[in-house]
């Protein structure tokens, strides 16, 4: 009796062992597929960010021209305010 479980045992051994080696293979196929599209996101990620910093630096550059042109028309109601003054006179 015990002898048929052992030979049973070492039948269903001897099957699962190349089940067992397949699905390691196949789970070395995901990892390298996990990997590849962590990579080719890695890579968008930059692109993206690169073109968020460009859009950033814009917007900064935009803000800094508005507020030049806000100062400018602020000296211009002194200008005005200036010229009023000396016409008066």
């Amino acid at each position: 009796m015990m002898k048929q479980e052992i030979n049973l045992l070492q039948a269903q051994f001897s099957n699962f062992k190349p089940e067992n080696e397949a699905l390691r293979s196949g789970q070395g196929a995901s990892l390298t597929v996990v990997k590849q599209k962590c990579e080719v996101a890695l890579q968008n990620l930059c692109v993206v960010m690169n073109s968020a910093h460009a859009s950033i630096k814009q917007l900064v550059s935009g803000v800094e021209t508005l507020n030049f042109v806000a100062e400018i028309l602020k000296s211009i109601d002194r200008i005005s305010e200036v010229k009023d003054e000396e016409e008066k006179f």
